[in-house]
């Protein structure tokens, strides 16, 4: 802990939870102990993320061409 109440997270961890500089992170309070929780962005999220759902190309174009035809 240092200046500020301010944490530094040890490399191996942060690498670990594949973090780095200037992303954000989620801290809550359990018991008398720390969690802290990578916050994901969609573009993390697409390659790495928990699959929902499977879409084919097929279905994107269909919704892509549905959604056009709306403005057109």
């Amino acid at each position: 802990m240092g200046k500020r109440r301010t944490l530094v997270i040890p490399k191996n961890v942060a690498e670990k939870l594949g973090i780095k500089e200037g992303d954000k992170i989620k801290i809550t309070v359990v018991e008398d102990k720390l969690v802290l929780q990578p916050i994901r962005d969609a573009v993390w999220l697409s390659p790495y993320g928990k699959k929902v759902a499977k879409v084919t190309l097929e279905d994107l174009e269909a919704t892509s061409i549905e959604e056009q035809d709306k403005y057109v």
